[in-house]
């Protein structure tokens, strides 16, 4: 019989609440976060509900700002970004430095809200905080040098990210922007991170980084947000739905811009014989629940090698630990060792759920399915966020898990009999950020791999977005406007000599580095 579970001591939402309020007491108010815009913080925005996916509690909603204060949020910025532009180097570097210092002392209260706010299991949140720190100390090393001939952009940068890396992708980008001489304007995301993002903010705030921090709906903000003429640079992490319209917007007012977008990243399998490797990177690919931009939800297997493969893949899926992120058996106990904990929502959970069932329903072939009663969850305990990791054979064309990337733990397997095939079935979504090709033979890879749309493809190993001086972007459709990553990213955001042309995936043209 399983033990009873219960939650490790200290962790509760109360508790990370409580350490928010004595640490930043002019961010957090009563039960409410506040904006920050003008370098002051503000009590405004119509604050929504929300609850924890991990156990679908109340925690602290985002204070949603109207279109009209976001517009004085963004002419505030302006102002800031004016006075910031003509700081010297050293200085704005003495102030990111200290804001590292202070995330890093502040870095497992920063991890436990993400934890409860976006559903990240323990090891994966802390590693999210220090991939923030330990990337932009690296910039902060070398920024001399990338910036050299160079100088800020006209206006603040505005940052649009999705939910699910608020630190090693968000607040990353922001210390560096200001780094590099701008003010910067980070949008909440709406599906969950606000705490987290205001603690960072606040932290950064008192060291005079100029950072403005708003929350709202993304179609009554755009204007302000990515219309506005005040902007310098438009940054955008999220699905390609919405970052369509933001492209057709920062393309008609020809504005600076960096869109990361969804792809299928995809992982072929071709003439390959170490299966113990691959048994090996099965569970890491399901890390957080494949819920991330480079996650591989597809892959795409040579027919007369699908016994082999399963022999090595269904062992491995079968070892992955789902649960409650802070459910131990002593309340003294370390945190638990999980590679998936809920996905963002109930209504996430829902959508995945019905897509599984609906694929199956129309021929495609459950291979593994998770049980509900092997994870770890506390007594009573709402599930609802919560989908078992699921693998589909041959998911039916009509199946949005046939062509895009389910972000969540559902795996699609597609057999292939010639190159041809395979090919095609890795480009099904044109343009991913990453992919693999698992072949031994050296000389097929080379001659496959530039086939393959991706921004970075791998021989027998994952490919990621990459820390400190590894660049990144996307192809097709998985990416519109400046490459980032290295120096690349303080180039996005930085001008250099007249009629410079910055790698990236334009409208008129495509550069790679």
């Amino acid at each position: 019989m399983a033990p009873t579970l219960t939650l490790k001591s200290g962790t509760g939402w109360p508790d990370a609440w409580q350490r928010c309020l004595a640490v930043a007491p002019e961010a957090f108010r009563d039960e409410r976060v506040l904006n920050l815009w003008n370098a002051a913080w503000q009590a405004d925005g119509r604050v929504l509900p929300a609850v924890s996916p991990v156990d679908g509690s109340r925690i602290a909603g985002p204070p949603r700002l109207d279109g009209a204060t976001a517009r004085q949020a963004v002419r505030a910025a302006l102002d800031q970004h004016r006075a910031w532009r003509h700081v010297p180097l050293p200085e704005r570097r003495a102030r990111v430095a200290a804001t590292l210092d202070v995330l890093a002392e502040h870095r497992r209260l920063l991890a436990l809200l993400l934890v409860w706010e976006i559903g990240k299991p323990w090891r994966l949140a802390l590693a999210d905080v220090d991939r923030a720190i330990d990337g932009v100390r690296w910039y902060v090393d070398g920024i001399e040098e990338m910036v050299t001939g160079r100088a800020p952009l006209d206006g603040p940068v505005s940052n649009i990210a999705s939910w699910n890396y608020p630190m090693s992708v968000l607040v990353h980008a922001v210390l560096v922007q200001a780094l590099a001489g701008n003010a910067v304007i980070a949008k909440t995301p709406t599906d969950g991170g606000v705490a987290c993002l205001t603690l960072a903010s606040a932290l950064a705030a008192r060291e005079g980084i100029p950072v403005t921090l708003v929350s709202g709906s993304g179609g009554e903000l755009s204007q302000a947000l990515v219309r506005a003429p005040e902007i310098g640079c438009v940054s955008f992490v999220g699905g390609r739905d919405t970052g369509a319209a933001v492209a057709t917007a920062v393309a008609d007012l020809g504005k600076r811009h960096v869109l990361e977008q969804e792809g299928l990243n995809t992982w072929g399998i071709w003439n390959y014989s170490d299966w113990d490797a691959l048994a090996a990177v099965v569970p890491k690919l399901f890390d957080y629940g494949k819920q991330r931009c480079t996650a591989y939800p597809r892959f795409v297997v040579q027919r007369h090698l699908f016994d082999a493969f399963l022999a090595a893949y269904l062992p491995a899926v079968r070892t992955l630990r789902v649960g409650h992120p802070l459910a131990v058996e002593q309340p003294d106990d370390p945190y638990p060792e999980l590679d998936i904990g809920p996905v963002i929502n109930a209504a996430k959970a829902k959508e995945l759920q019905d897509q599984v069932a609906e694929a199956i329903e129309r021929g495609a072939v459950p291979l593994h399915r998770g049980s509900p009663s092997d994870a770890r969850f506390l007594p009573g305990q709402d599930t609802s966020a919560y989908v078992q990791p699921v693998t589909l054979l041959n998911p039916p064309r009509s199946s949005p898990l046939h062509h895009a990337e389910p972000f969540g733990p559902v795996d699609t397997i597609v057999l292939v009999d010639t190159e041809a095939e395979l090919l095609a079935a890795m480009n099904a979504s044109n343009g991913a950020l990453v992919a693999t090709l698992s072949t031994d033979d050296r000389a097929t890879y080379e001659r496959l791999a530039p086939q393959i749309r991706a921004f970075k493809t791998g021989h027998g190993r994952p490919r990621s977005r990459g820390d400190r001086d590894e660049l990144f972007g996307g192809l097709g459709a998985s990416w519109h406007g400046a490459f980032v990553g290295g120096e690349l990213l303080v180039r996005a955001v930085t001008r250099g000599p007249a009629g410079e042309r910055l790698p990236g995936n334009f409208p008129e043209y495509q550069m790679l580095p």
